[in-house]
């Protein structure tokens, strides 16, 4: 949602760099980016982001 922000994809098969690349092309509307905004919302994050034992030494 940021102009400076942009996705780097990883992928071994020309099909799906081409397909990559041509979503350069979609636009989302402000409505479209409520609306992803607003299912996001509701999803319920479970369980930490890291084990225990990593976290300890990321410092978060």
């Amino acid at each position: 949602q940021k102009p400076w922000i942009v996705p780097i994809p990883g992928t071994t098969k020309l099909n799906r760099l081409e397909e990559n690349i041509g979503a350069v092309s979609v636009e989302l509307t402000s409505e479209d980016l409520r609306e992803i905004d607003s299912a996001a919302a509701k999803i319920e994050v479970q369980g930490a982001r890291y084990p225990e034992e990593l976290e300890r030494r990321t410092g978060l």
